[in-house]
């Protein structure tokens, strides 16, 4: 696998808000199938699919202990993710700040330059 496909592993399961909800679930810790499944409305294995792309992606770990199977989050790849990410961020700051100079650039060149008769009626 080459450097960059493992973030775009971790991407391609970030797309999937249903793999977004389940991440954020195990943000607060260690969950079973049955307790990740409850608020969705699909089957338990579609679920166990979704856990499925989380495992691949490297971003969750299962465990097995007894008849119990939890899943627990890898916060690493979301580290590269968002450490890719923040280039980005700083390219668009820098971006909008430069527009922002410009906006008000132009809004100083477009107001009328004061007469000094104006200031003497403004007074």
């Amino acid at each position: 696998m080459k450097a960059g496909d493992g973030l775009s592993v971790v991407f391609a399961a970030l797309a999937d808000p249903t793999r977004r909800e389940i991440l954020a679930r195990l943000a607060n810790g260690e969950a079973t199938v049955t307790e990740l499944a409850e608020p969705f409305p699909i089957s338990l294995p579609a679920i166990s699919r979704h856990l499925k792309v989380l495992e691949h992606a490297g971003l969750i770990s299962r465990s097995r202990s007894g008849q119990r199977r939890s899943s627990s989050l890898v916060a690493a790849p979301l580290k590269e993710a968002t450490d890719w990410m923040e280039r980005y961020r700083i390219f668009w700051e820098a971006s909008f700040d430069r527009l922002d100079a410009h906006l008000r650039r132009v809004q100083q060149s477009r107001q009328p330059a004061r007469t000094s008769d104006q200031e003497g009626n403004a007074q």
